[in-house]
This record gives C-alpha cells, sequence and structure tokens, in this order.
C-alpha cells in the first residue's frame, strides 16, 4: 500500500460508543479527535521536515511548556501531510495510570480511526495488571503490518508518571518492528529509555527551543492577524516573549484592533499597564454582563468547570457561556472532560479588575471554589482557594475528613501542604487545625510543642465516634509518629493498637484508597521499635510495612522501611541481606523520583559500613558523601549517629585515630533528640571510642569504656573481650565471649570477630592448635562476603600465627586486596594479615624494588651488576616466597605486605 493522508475527520466516530475501561467508566470518544487548526496558524516547514524525519524511525518527542504550539504542530502535519501509514490521535490523561485504562484507550483509539484489530488482540476488559499476552499480540501484528501506525498521544504527562505504562508502551514499541511511529507529545520526559533511542539515532527531538517563534515566523503569525509588522518590531515582540507562541497570539489579538499596531507593541514592549486596559475595554466589555461576571468570578480559579462556574456565579448559565467563549477563542481553552482554563495572563489581569469591581469578594470565591473541589474529589485543588479565603477551619477540616493528614507526612506533596498551612492563624482553633499544627512540629522533630497539640485536639473531638472518626485515627497517626521521634517504642505501640481500634470507625473502603496511612503508621512504629532495640519487633512491623507501601503516595515509607531492614540486617551480621535491602530501598526512591530532600540516609549509610567491613574504602566514600546529600535536612537521631560513627570508622581505617575520635567528641556535643536511649546505639558509640583507643595502642582505655558503660549487643561484647585482650587479660576475655548465647540469628558478620577474638584469646594460653582452627573457621565464615576488616584489625599477633602457618592462607587471596584495589589500612601493620612464606633476602628486596620501576631482566642485571640468570633466579625466588605468578602480582603482594 503507499502513502496515506489523514484528512482530520473521524473515520468511525461512534466506535467507542459503549466501551468502558477496566474501571467501569466509560470511554471518552472526544479523546480522539485531532484537534481543528485555526485560520491564523503559521506552518512552519522547519518543524515539519523534522517530524517527517521522526516518522522513518520508531520514536519522536514533541516536548515543551504550555502554549508553546506542540498540539496544534503534530495536528497540522498529520492532517496536511503525505504520511507513510494512517495516524490515530489519542489525548492522555493523568487517570490513565490505572491499570488497563490506557491501553483500552489505544485500542479504541486505533479502532476509532478505521483501524480495525483482529479479534485474537482482545482487550484488558478486567481490572489489574494489563496481560502481558496482549501486549505482544498486539506488538506482533503491528509488526506485520505493511504500513506504519502513526500513534500520537497528546499530553503523555497524563501517564508519565506511571512506570508500569511507559515499561508496557516501551514493550510494545521495541517488538512492534517498523509496524508502529510513536509521536508523543509532552510537557516533561516521559519515563521511557529515551536515552537508548538517542544513542541509536532512533529518536527525533522537537523541544522548546525548536517550538520558539523565529522573527520571520513572529511576522507572519501577526500578518495572519491583520497586522504586518517591521522586521525590527517582529524580532522585538520575539524576543519580548521568547518566541513563546500563546504570548505572540495574546500580543496579536491585544494589538489588532488599534489604529497603531506598532505603537501599541512598543508600549507593550515597555509595561504591560496599555495592555491590560485594551483586554479590559476590548475584550472583557465586549461580552454581555453575565459573561464578564462569569470570567471575572472564574479568573481566581486555574481550571474551571460549568458546575464550579455556577457555583461561582450563582446562576446556571455557565455551561453555554463558556462554550460561546472557546468558540469566540476569547482566552478560554477547553482541557477535556468539561473543563476549562484561562490564559494566565488574562486570567491575572481578571483577577485585578475583580478587586476593584467588587472589593471584598475573592475572599468569598475561594470559600465557595474550596468546599466544590472538595466535594468534587479534588482536594488538591480545594486546599490552596480554602487558605487563600483565611478560612483555616474549613481548610484543616478538608485535609482531616478526607484522611489525607499522611499527605503532610511523606509524598511530593509534604512540602507544599507545609507551605500551604504555614500562615495558618491563631484564631483558628478547631482540632483539625491543631492536628495540622501537630503534624508540621512533628515533622520537625518537635515532640513537646506537637503533643500538645495532639492533646488539645483530642480535647476538642465531638463525642459522636462517627463524625469524629476521621480525626481519631489522624490523631492516633500522628501519637505514634511523635513516639518515634522521642525514641520511645512502648508510646509507639499503644498508639498503633489506638490507631487500630479507630480505623475500625471509619468507612470500609476509606482507608484502603490512602494506604500511605498504614504504611507511614508501620514504618513510624518499626523505627521505634528499632530505636528500642527490639529487632525482632522492628523487622515484622516494617516487612508488614513493606507489603502495605503499594503504589506512588507509599513511596517515602516503603523506601524507609526497606532501608530500616538493611539496617537490622547489618546489625545482625548479614552484610550481603543488608546489601540487598539497601539497595531496594535506593532503587524505589530512584524509581519513584523522590527528591534527596524526601529520602531518608539510612539505605547508603548501610552499604558504606558494608563497604568498609569489606576494605572498600573508594566505595565507602561515595556512599557516605551520598548519605549526607540525602539526609541534609534529617533530624532522624539514626542517621546522625551512624554519619559520626561510619565517618570515624573511614578516618581510623586511613591510619587518623586521632580525626576518629574528634568525629565522636562532635557527636557527643549534639544530643539526640530522642527521649528514650537506645541500648544498640549506646553500644556502637562505646565500641567506636574502645576502637580508637585501641589504635592508639592505650588498651588500657579501651577497657575503660566498657566498664563506664558496659554493652547489651552481641557485637558489643565482642568488641570489650578484644579490648580485653588488647590489655592482656585473656582469660577475661574468654569468658565474655562464652557468655555470648548461642543466636542463629547471629550472621557472619558478628560470628567473624568473634572467632577471631578467641582465637587469639586461647592463641595467647599456648593452644595453637585450636586458635589455628578458630582462624580457618573465621576465614570461610569471612570469605563468601569477603569480610576483611575482622583480620586487618586484629592486630600484629594473626600475622606471627599465620607465618607460623602459612599454608592456613591458601585459597583466600581475596583477604590481602579489597575489590576496590586499595591495599590494607595504613594502621595495618605490615605482613599482619597475610605474610610472606619467608623473608626476601636484600638482594631479593633490591631486585623487587626495579621491578617496580618497570624495569627489564636486562636493565635489572645491568643496573645490579648481575648476570641475566641470575635475576631470573631472584625473580623465581621472589615469586615464590610471595605466592605469586607475576610481576605484576610481586609488586602489588609486595605493597600490601609493607615491602616497598
Amino acid at each position: 500500500m503507499g502513502p496515506t493522508s489523514h484528512t482530520g475527520q473521524d473515520s468511525h466516530p461512534d466506535s467507542a460508543v459503549g466501551a468502558l475501561t477496566p474501571t467501569g467508566d466509560p470511554v471518552l470518544a472526544a479523546r480522539f479527535s485531532v484537534p481543528v487548526v485555526p485560520k491564523t496558524f503559521v506552518r512552519r516547514p522547519r518543524l515539519t521536515e523534522q517530524l517527517d524525519a521522526g516518522v522513518k524511525g520508531p520514536l519522536t518527542l514533541v516536548d515543551g511548556p504550555a502554549g508553546a504550539g506542540k498540539t496544534l504542530l503534530v495536528a497540522d502535519w498529520i492532517t496536511a501531510r503525505c504520511l507513510p501509514g494512517p495516524a490515530v490521535w489519542l489525548t492522555v490523561e493523568p487517570e490513565d495510570s490505572g491499570p488497563g485504562v490506557f491501553w483500552t484507550y489505544v485500542l479504541q483509539a486505533f479502532r476509532h480511526h478505521g483501524i480495525a484489530l483482529p479479534d485474537q488482540i482482545g482487550s484488558p476488559a478486567r481490572p489489574g495488571k494489563v496481560d502481558h499476552s496482549l501486549l505482544t499480540r498486539l506488538a506482533a501484528w503491528l509488526d506485520g503490518r505493511d504500513e506504519p501506525v502513526i500513534l500520537v498521544l497528546d499530553d503523555f504527562d497524563g501517564t508519565s508518571g506511571s512506570a508500569e505504562v511507559a515499561e508496557e508502551l516501551q514493550f510494545v514499541l521495541r517488538h512492534a518492528g517498523e509496524g508502529l511511529r510513536l509521536v508523543i507529545i509532552c510537557r516533561a520526559e516521559p519515563l521511557l529509555p529515551l536515552h537508548r533511542y538517542r544513542a541509536a539515532g532512533e529518536l527525533v527531538d522537537i523541544r522548546s527551543a525548536d517550538l520558539a517563534f523565529r522573527s520571520e515566523e513572529t511576522a507572519a503569525l501577526v500578518d495572519r492577524h491583520g497586522l504586518p509588522l517591521s522586521p525590527q518590531m517582529a524580532r522585538a515582540l520575539t524576543e519580548r516573549t521568547g518566541g513563546w507562541a500563546a504570548g505572540l497570539r495574546l500580543s496579536a489579538l491585544a494589538a489588532e484592533h488599534t489604529d497603531d499596531p506598532e505603537g501599541f507593541l512598543k508600549d507593550f514592549e515597555a509595561g504591560q499597564s496599555t495592555l491590560a486596559d485594551f483586554l479590559l475595554a476590548e475584550v472583557l466589555r465586549t461580552h454581555p454582563e453575565e459573561t464578564q461576571d462569569l470570567l471575572l468570578r472564574t479568573s481566581i480559579v486555574e481550571e474551571t468547570h460549568p458546575d464550579l462556574a455556577n457555583a461561582l456565579t450563582g446562576r446556571n448559565d455557565a455551561e453555554p457561556i463558556l462554550a460561546e467563549l472557546q468558540r469566540a477563542n476569547a482566552f478560554v481553552e477547553p482541557i477535556g472532560h468539561s473543563w476549562y482554563r484561562l490564559h494566565p495572563l488574562f486570567a491575572e489581569i481578571l483577577r485585578a479588575h475583580l478587586r476593584v469591581r467588587h472589593p471584598g469578594l475573592e475572599p468569598e470565591l475561594h470559600r465557595v471554589a474550596a468546599k466544590w473541589l472538595s466535594g468534587a474529589g479534588l482536594l488538591s485543588e480545594a486546599l490552596p482557594h480554602a487558605a487563600d479565603a483565611g478560612d483555616w477551619d474549613l481548610a484543616a477540616a478538608e485535609l482531616i475528613d478526607d484522611l489525607a493528614i499522611g499527605r503532610m507526612l511523606t509524598g511530593l506533596d509534604a512540602e507544599r501542604l507545609d507551605g500551604l498551612f504555614a500562615p495558618m492563624t491563631t484564631d483558628a482553633s478547631g482540632p483539625a487545625t491543631d492536628l495540622v499544627r501537630a503534624a508540621r512540629e512533628l515533622t520537625r522533630h518537635d515532640v513537646e510543642r506537637g503533643v500538645s497539640y495532639l492533646q488539645d485536639a483530642q480535647e476538642k473531638l465531638p463525642d459522636d465516634p462517627r463524625e469524629a472518626a476521621a480525626a481519631q485515627f489522624s490523631c492516633a497517626l500522628l501519637r505514634v509518629l511523635a513516639a518515634r521521634v522521642a525514641g520511645s517504642a512502648d508510646m509507639a505501640e499503644t498508639a498503633a493498637e489506638t490507631a487500630a481500634e479507630a480505623a475500625r470507625a471509619l468507612p470500609a473502603d476509606l482507608l484502603e484508597q490512602r494506604p500511605e496511612l498504614t504504611a507511614l503508621m508501620l514504618t513510624d512504629l518499626g523505627s521505634a521499635q528499632l530505636w528500642a532495640g527490639r529487632f525482632d519487633a522492628a523487622r515484622s512491623t516494617l516487612s508488614a510495612a513493606v507489603q502495605a507501601a503499594q503504589g506512588p503516595s507509599t513511596a517515602f515509607p516503603r523506601h524507609e522501611a526497606l532501608a530500616r531492614l538493611a539496617l537490622i540486617d547489618y546489625l545482625h551480621g548479614w552484610p550481603g541481606h543488608a546489601e540487598s535491602h539497601a539497595r531496594a530501598a535506593i532503587s524505589e526512591a530512584d524509581h519513584s523520583g523522590l527528591p534527596a530532600s524526601a529520602r531518608t540516609g539510612v539505605a547508603q549509610l548501610v552499604l558504606a559500613a558494608v563497604a568498609i567491613d569489606r576494605g572498600e574504602l573508594v566505595a565507602a566514600r561515595d556512599h557516605l558523601q551520598q548519605a549526607v546529600a540525602s539526609s541534609a535536612a534529617s533530624r532522624d537521631p539514626i542517621v546522625a549517629v551512624e554519619l559520626a560513627l561510619l565517618g570515624s570508622r573511614m578516618r581510623l581505617a586511613k591510619g587518623d585515630p586521632q580525626g576518629a575520635l574528634q568525629d565522636l567528641d562532635a557527636m557527643a556535643e549534639k544530643p539526640l533528640t530522642s527521649a528514650d536511649p537506645s541500648p544498640w546505639v549506646h553500644d556502637r558509640i562505646a565500641m567506636a571510642r574502645a576502637a580508637v583507643r585501641l589504635a592508639e595502642d592505650d588498651p588500657r582505655a579501651a577497657v575503660q569504656v566498657f566498664e563506664d558503660q558496659p554493652p547489651h549487643t552481641p557485637e558489643g561484647l565482642v568488641a570489650e573481650a578484644r579490648a580485653y585482650l588488647a590489655a592482656g587479660a585473656g582469660r577475661r576475655a574468654l569468658g565474655i565471649l562464652d557468655a555470648l548465647a548461642d543466636d542463629p540469628g547471629r550472621g557472619p558478620g558478628i560470628t567473624a570477630w568473634a572467632l577471631v577474638a578467641r582465637a587469639q584469646a586461647v592463641d595467647a594460653l599456648g593452644e595453637a592448635a585450636t586458635a589455628e582452627s578458630l582462624v580457618l573457621r573465621a576465614l570461610a565464615v569471612s570469605r563468601p562476603h569477603q569480610l576483611r576488616r575482622p583480620f586487618r584489625e586484629a592486630g600484629p599477633w594473626l600475622g606471627r600465627l599465620l607465618s607460623r602457618r602459612p599454608a592456613l592462607t591458601q585459597g583466600h587471596d581475596w583477604l590481602a586486596t579489597a575489590q576496590d584495589g586499595r591495599s590494607p589500612a595504613p594502621h595495618t601493620k605490615p605482613g599482619s594479615v597475610i605474610p610472606s612464606r619467608e623473608a626476601l633476602s636484600e638482594r631479593e628486596r633490591d631486585v623487587l624494588g626495579r621491578v617496580a620501576q618497570l624495569m627489564s631482566t636486562d636493565e635489572i642485571a645491568d643496573d645490579l651488576h648481575l648476570s641475566v640468570n641470575t635475576v631470573k633466579t631472584h625473580l623465581k625466588s621472589i615469586y615464590r616466597k610471595l605466592a605469586v605468578s607475576r610481576r605484576g602480582e610481586a609488586v602489588r603482594r609486595a605493597r600490601e605486605l609493607g615491602l616497598l
């Protein structure tokens, strides 16, 4: 079949009649209509040529701000150009991210535009995840076509937040071969792997800079409005508007009825006052009084619906007035589903005029808009109007009654809501306003003020539990948060029980529609339990939080719960599990687009801790830097403690005990915000201080740390035993190690330290065979996880033991060098981990030094006045003693052992 031209007419206007989405809503055929291009439209060949080039490949992206002319550009192109195949138009809505909705509309759009789909493709008829076989059949059918289908997705921003839809669309596009050409019109890049298409040269990008009018195009546009401009004035107007299509058209419309268009536009160049006067005099006042009144009153909302406009005017004539304004092109544009939008500049001018014509009316209009929008289920749009009305009781009540308090605590909306309620006045005194105040204080970790507001709210709640159900639940939820901030697991568990009881009084489906609330409550409860050292309870609670956190609104609690599960794994000595959970937490944040300010640094801290234990200091440094960036605004005490502890550990690993101590002292100067002490946190602080004292060769001071603060955790007890070992109290150390109960949950990260410590203790008592056996066990336990730190910080005794029994290190070359290529830590004594089998002779050291300088065998022989054969003999001996087979390995091993 040859090329076809889309005429712009709907081939099957009734094809969607009776069709339903998987959610049961009717399919809206209006979304398949190609927008009508106005007579004043200026065709720009440079852009249509880009579109022509785009459909020769799989993907074309038309990406620019509102009013840039994206939609009309593509609409004109598909109606006027000779295309390689039929065009299908679909205007995308945010609701299309629901399971199956997007693909229902795509398939209906195909049929609407006259493309018959085979019966075997089917449709996503039921709610739930789209059947992958449907996508496979669709892609296969497209791949078998003689000509491609050009699918235009207008306003794809509506689903660009859905990774699932983007992934499904990418699957079909990749497997449809030459049968699909995708044209996406958007304001922000969709979640498709655009980098792959760009790298392969398969993507044509039409960006804001491309869409911006050039001066000659500006001249053509205003000429269509009967306003011929000089080249100089066209350039000036283009610069003034930045080539923004809507701004140019607005200027042209404003100037077309003036006697001196160029003079008017020059004045417009100087300021907007004349333009405002003109718009009011020549646009607003040309309409009937009812229309003027509607425009003035609806100017306070960004988007309006006939029913909302009727509520604002108190009449019942909005629908025909809005339709007529649209037809008259009077700065009103339809945006779908009977909603309209005023041009922003026109709306701003109307609001200024409203204040002059009806002083004092604006707050009441905002109040009316807030109530209507809330009743329509548009809480995000309603709250700013309640705030603009100064009706804080209304704003807070709408938030609480909608069970939306969680949106103040998590998600991308939290910062906006916090700012929205920041100006709330003291005369707002209802229970809902107290709950909002409590939420704002608790997110700032001010427990005292937060709890005070919660008590005030509780006292004001009505006695009827049905009237107070949402507020009671919100209050209990905030009490769990308060308990978490206070570090009280008992308070958190009590509040969680109260929340569960309050939830039973809520409508059956309301809590299900707010999954973030359960996820938040469980995450806060689990965090409090973690702080208190109730690890089993915390693991169970946080795992439940991960399961409950499903959907975009739960991204943060899921991210945080996974990160805290990683920390529990690490504290129990399971580095592999910890790393897995930490990477899952980071992946969740990346996938959900959480900004750095909304992330916890715990996941990066866990990865840093694991890297330090493996001796991978470069990777550890990178993770710590990312943790600092993620935690800049965090007041989480766990984050604050771990940042200081790991920073101190890094300094120790680099041979800087004084700097490590300074980090710990700096942390001590900033007392933790939690009221209740954390046993494991205090253990880790004590362990860090003892490690510094041991690095300073002051074992008595290390012992004193634990005498002042006895440890509670297995990890702390092992650290105490190591301190006594360093102080020469081997039997005391053995007693501590013997007191460690067998715990099946204790992982290799703790077991390895305990085995090495016990080996040192029994070796000091003369039980060499037992010590060797324990070291072998420690190596076997550590090898799968590459745990190097227990051996690198074991002290010189381990080097002496391995010198006696070098066979113990066979198969453990992993121990000598970290995966990032770093040698053992500077404070590790040479040969303390894997010593050479035999000492190198002086002459062998001379040869090795020249090998390190990259000298050849002949050069070494000449420099040392030896024969080449003698040099080769020395090299063989060096290789044998260092257990290597090549020059590079010999140099690397020698540097690790401090021989170079």
